[in-house]
């Protein structure tokens, strides 16, 4: 559960606080992912994906750092 304290009254930066940690969270996109029904053949193609994004990624990183 995701919980922002208010301070001094100041709500509009507890909001923006709220929205960055659910950000974080990825609540976002779990909400746009949620929206439509997704076939379990397409949900193993777009992880497979992320998955790949990600090693190619870490892959980048790991070549600048050495």
């Amino acid at each position: 559960m995701i919980e922002v304290h208010v301070r001094d009254n100041n709500v509009e930066q507890a909001i923006r606080a709220l929205k960055k940690k659910m950000q974080r969270e990825g609540v976002y996109r779990e909400m746009k992912m949620r929206k439509h029904f997704e076939k379990p053949s397409e949900r193993r193609v777009r992880e497979e994906a992320e998955a790949v994004r990600r090693f190619r990624k870490f892959q980048r990183k790991r070549d600048i750092f050495e």
